[in-house]
């Protein structure tokens, strides 16, 4: 008789809401049976025509749950009960239900739209929101929603957030309080000290622990390399009696079900990275440690990049976590932070669509013949990464220039790798098989310089500096030889130019003058560490960067010959033509250079550049400069500016000018080409052109360039200051009754003796003949007395002469 579980007291309401709805979201905590009890009530109830389908994010929890079911109900695994992940399945013709990896998924739909022979899709540990997830249970709504309106689709998980994604689904939600023992939390009393090591801190946490605490340990820390590092430190301390044992997803099968294994004496510390946190059962865990760190791949789209990083976890990662000590009995969870530190934890993990790599996800729509805005997502892709992602697929070949999937596109998608990798396998030699497995995996060459050719040497058995890691290399030479008939028969196989296949973008120039920093084909910027080889190179082609958006630091890369890159590329490198505004130099620069994306193969100067082509950089060079006008263009801009409250005159203003530049300037700038040029440049013309004839006849009438005396002189009128002004003869002026204005406002007007000196400012002349002329015209008789000053000047003629003398 089976044992009951937390999850069976939702059964029902479970099946009633997949018979009335054909969806269902269902949560559940730890421990309470839902992986390996819905798929068998679907099958007994009879609900289902067809093949269930249930997805689990990694090969580990795949194959686990599928032997549980099969032990449930006494048969072998592949009988009513299979499984199928990336290189191993155990299926039959009687298989009824099939547990699979996410990426298994979206090949069958890929494969088979229409998914003929599945009645359902259960997609199990929903919240860890993988792209592949994500994508699955799009396609599958669309899928139910225009072809199979009896596909029954099931999404479930201890820690989702169900609202959003019941909304999406247009489906209930059954929620299991569950039954799962007691978990106690324990949290540092104080911060952890920075001084202290990771690894040492979760280290003495996990003896502490194991003192306060019965039964196994279940350590989570983000990655095999903390794991080694604490299994390390852990081995000099523990007792005799308890055995430490590692789980991480690159170990072999073998490894893993030995973790997951009850001790067969004593206590077992199993240190594990996140694939513990679901759908795994280990016997005997009555403790957690919790080091608070996980490691989520992260895209870069400043740089274009992917890379690991380590985090801080999250509430809901934490909850999970907690709760695999309490599955069997009561536990103790002792926690790596402060309490005051717990409530500062993000709610959940972002998903992956919002911070991974989309171009095996845009590949893969591409192939389904779908934009992403037609499919419905829980958290639509990010647009602008999903760009990049189609523009590195065009890189490639996969996409042509409308997007759609191309024939070699096909082929890609087909090959269970980045199509970064799946492109250089498709068009490679048999050497690329190997590289490929390389580069999907960890370095197997720990120490070593940066040259690939020591990965591919070491995979060959053969000597080579550094450190082996044979785990790493047991894994690479398996999916090597898995690959290998995927390559083409007659394709290269120098490393360099295989490399270059799946990393065009990252083919990297040596900078002139400095041996150890690169410019990278896709415009952006690398640097070798100090002392490798490989910085000595002039190409490379850098495969592994740390992702620094300022300038990245090459981890792994290999040469690339440049006969090497040409062939490779022949019909993406090109001359391109190029006049710019050197501001170092002053000057435009016209150059000819051949270029591959961002790199610079050969640079010669361009001598008979059109002048059209000059003009135009140097009206770059222009608003770096300014405008700089002379004399008679600046007191022509003065005029102009009176002239702004005209209706339809032109805009003279600095700003407008400079934003026009092209329009109005570039007619006329000829042969000027550097800064001594425009210096020298007479700028008036230009200026005096914007304007037609009628506009130009309304800027000498309303502001004049001069002013015109009663005696005919013309009189440059000045326009420096606030007020246009003009100096003039006091006795030129008799007679004039109307004060002179320039623009609607009146002219600044000095009076000069007849020596040429200041007697009197006006703006205002009848208002000075009816006032202080009276004195002025006392003082400039006694000055002046062969002048004529008359009492009404008003009445008087205008003069610049003197009485003969004697008279």
């Amino acid at each position: 008789m089976q044992k009951l579980l937390p999850i069976d007291d939702v059964m029902p309401a479970v099946l009633d809401a997949l018979r009335d709805h054909g969806r269902l979201v269902l949560q559940a905590p730890p421990g309470a049976g839902k992986t390996t009890r819905v798929p068998l009530a679907m099958l007994e109830a009879d609900l289902i025509k067809g093949r269930i389908l249930m997805l689990e994010p990694r090969r580990l929890a795949a194959r686990a749950a599928a032997e549980r079911m099969a032990q449930t109900l006494g048969e072998d695994v592949g009988q009513t009960v299979g499984y199928r992940v990336r290189g191993a399945s155990a299926i039959s013709k009687v298989t009824q239900i099939e547990v699979v990896t996410e990426g298994i998924l979206t090949r069958m739909i890929q494969d088979n739209a229409e998914l003929s022979g599945i009645g359902a899709v259960i997609f199990d540990e929903f919240h860890e929101r993988s792209l592949n997830a994500d994508l699955g249970l799009a396609l599958c709504l669309e899928i139910a929603g225009a072809l199979r309106a009896d596909l029954m689709l099931v999404a479930m998980s201890a820690t989702l957030d169900a609202g959003p994604v019941a909304t999406l689904m247009e489906a209930p939600i059954v929620t299991s309080e569950g039954r799962s023992f007691p978990v106690t939390p324990h949290w540092l009393d104080k911060p952890q000290a920075k001084n202290v090591r990771y690894e040492q801190a979760v280290a003495d946490l996990v003896l502490h622990a194991m003192m306060q605490a019965e039964g196994s340990a279940l350590v989570f820390l983000p990655g095999e390399g903390e794991i080694r590092r604490v299994e390390g430190l852990l081995s000099r301390h523990v007792p005799a009696d308890c055995t430490i044992a590692p789980l991480f997803g690159a170990m072999d099968f073998k490894a893993q079900r030995a973790a997951i294994n009850p001790a067969p004496s004593g206590r077992k510390i199993v240190l594990a990275t996140s694939i513990a946190e679901t759908s795994l059962t280990i016997e005997g865990i009555r403790i957690v440690v919790d080091g608070g760190r996980a490691r989520r791949a992260e895209f870069d789209p400043s740089s274009g990049m992917s890379r690991l990083v380590t985090t801080r976890i999250t509430q809901a990662e934490a909850t999970q976590r907690a709760g695999r000590a309490g599955r069997m009995s009561a536990g103790e969870a002792f926690k790596l932070w402060t309490r005051g530190e717990d409530g500062a934890l993000a709610a959940y993990p972002p998903a992956e669509i919002e911070s991974g790599d989309l171009s095996s996800f845009a590949l893969e729509l591409a192939l389904w013949g779908a934009q992403a805005d037609d499919l419905a997502f829980v958290t639509p892709p990010h647009a602008g990464r999903l760009q990049e992602a189609k523009a590195l697929l065009h890189m490639l070949g996969a996409l042509d220039a409308n997007g759609l999937i191309t024939r070699h596109g096909r082929s890609l998608a087909k090959l269970p790798l980045h199509p970064r990798l799946a492109h250089m396998v498709a068009l490679g030699g048999r050497p690329a098989a190997t590289l490929a497995a390389i580069l999907a995996e960890r370095d197997p060459l720990r120490g070593a310089p940066l040259d690939l050719s020591h990965r591919m040497r070491a995979v060959a058995g053969e000597h080579t500096p550094g450190e082996l890691h044979h785990a790493s290399l047991a894994r690479i030479r398996q999916e090597a030889k898995r690959l290998t008939r995927a390559t083409a028969p007659n394709g290269p196989e120098d490393i360099g130019t295989l490399a270059a296949l799946a990393y065009p973008d990252r083919i990297g120039l040596r900078r002139k003058g400095d041996a150890a920093r690169f410019v990278l084909s896709g415009g952006k910027g690398a640097v070798i560490p100090d002392g490798d080889p490989l910085a000595g190179e002039r190409l490379i082609v850098a495969t592994d960067l740390d992702g620094d958006p300022r300038e990245a630091r090459i981890r792994q890369g290999t040469p690339i010959s440049e006969s090497a890159l040409r062939a490779a590329f022949a019909d993406q490198i090109a001359w391109h033509d190029h006049c710019t505004w050197s501001r170092r130099e002053g000057r435009v620069e016209t150059r000819r250079q051949e270029r591959f994306g961002a790199l610079v193969l050969d640079d010669r100067t361009w001598a008979d550049a059109p002048q059209e082509s000059i003009a135009q950089a140097m009206l770059e060079g222009i608003a770096q400069l300014g405008l700089r006008p002379d004399a008679a263009a600046a007191r022509f801009l003065r005029r102009a500016a009176l002239m702004a409250d005209q209706p339809d005159f032109p805009d003279f203003s600095e700003a407008h000018l400079m934003a026009t530049l092209e329009e109005w300037l570039l007619p006329h700038l000829g042969a000027t080409r550097s800064t001594a040029d425009w210096k020298r440049f007479d700028l008036l013309p230009a200026l005096r052109a914007r304007l037609d004839w009628d506009q130009q006849q309304q800027l000498d009438r309303l502001a004049p360039p001069h002013f015109e005396t009663p005696l005919g002189r013309r009189i440059a009128i000045d326009y420096d200051g606030e007020t246009p002004q003009i100096a003039v003869r006091l006795q030129e002026m008799f007679g004039v009754t109307r004060h002179p204005s320039v623009a609607g406002q009146p002219l600044q007007v000095t009076l000069l003796s007849p020596a040429q000196r200041p007697v009197q400012v006006t703006m205002d002349l009848p208002g000075f003949w009816d006032g202080s002329y009276a004195d002025v015209r006392k003082d400039m008789r006694a000055r002046y007395p062969r002048h004529p000053w008359p009492e009404d000047p008003r009445a008087a003629d205008p003069t610049l002469r003197a009485k003969p003398r004697g008279t």
